[in-house]
């Protein structure tokens, strides 16, 4: 996926990292962006057994914290790649 982004000079960084407080303790590698692509589109990757709603919870959070309004859920457990995708907007 990432060789493709870099072949259509798309701008994109993987493993971003966003800080954490908790208690009044920073923790620097709290949550973890898989692709964030044009600063405009959070992408996680998955491969579990079904999406649950905890896991649109976790990129509506990174959503809200980067600030931005689109999404995408994949999950790549699944027979025909379309059907674990979720677009999610804000």
């Amino acid at each position: 996926m990432c060789h493709e982004l870099v072949l259509r000079e798309i701008v994109f960084h993987s493993q971003v990292t966003l800080p954490l407080e908790y208690k009044g303790i920073q923790v620097e590698k709290g949550y973890v962006i898989d692709l964030l692509i044009e600063e405009s589109l959070i992408v996680e990757i998955k491969s579990v057994d079904k999406l649950l709603p905890i896991h649109s919870a976790q990129v509506m959070t990174y959503m809200r914290l980067r600030r931005v309004s689109s999404g995408l859920l994949m999950n790549f457990n699944v027979g025909a790649l379309p059907n674990g995708i979720r677009r999610i907007l804000l």
